[in-house]
């Protein structure tokens, strides 16, 4: 696993201990930010269920201000904080929370930098997708500034909903038994 372009460009990542986390693969990595492009300059970015962090990191080299990691591992959490420190991330531009994807974003909002402009959401295959979408689509106001995307990666045989509240789905990519969905927030 490796960081495809930025300031931090050929860097290794490290990866997890066991086989039953799945990193989102660089190919993969590489179609999600050449879409996000535009976007990802200064934006204020969630990793939700961030695994090994190689999302939130590849955000982090091409320009994002400041990445919010979430994931309900601690070994997982654990492991984004050694990739972090190898790359010397200032810890300014990082927070990494260990919670379940639904139970971080039922937290109030403490300050203006938990409203995100990209939110990136990428459980196991397996997961309950619903229960998360829907409450982002409920509580966009809360969680997101206006004109914000959200992006899923999910299975392909998966379909998800097309709108939930006020999130709908303006694209999906497949590449291989990986999809992403791209949606667009309304306030």
């Amino acid at each position: 696993m490796r960081i495809i372009a930025g300031k931090f460009r050929g860097r290794r990542l490290k990866r997890p201990p066991s086989n039953r986390t799945r990193p989102t693969s660089d190919r993969l990595r590489e179609t999600l930010f050449n879409v996000l492009s535009p976007r990802i300059e200064g934006a204020l970015f969630l990793d939700l269920c961030a695994g090994t962090g190689a999302v939130g990191i590849e955000a982090l080299s091409r320009g994002a201000e400041h990445v919010t990691f979430v994931d309900q591992s601690q070994t997982m959490c654990a492991l984004i904080e050694a990739n972090v420190k190898a790359l010397k991330i200032d810890e300014d531009e990082i927070e990494v929370v260990t919670a379940e994807a639904l139970e971080f974003l039922r937290r109030p909002a403490k300050k203006q930098a938990e409203r995100f402009d990209i939110i990136f959401f990428d459980p196991p295959y397996a997961a309950d997708y619903q229960s998360v979408l829907s409450f982002i689509g409920k509580h966009t106001s809360q969680l997101t500034i206006e004109d914000a995307v959200l992006i899923v990666e999910h299975s392909s045989k998966q379909n998800l909903a097309e709108a939930l509240g006020q999130i709908r789905a303006y694209r999906t990519l497949k590449q291989g038994d990986s999809s992403l969905s791209f949606y667009r927030v309304a306030n």
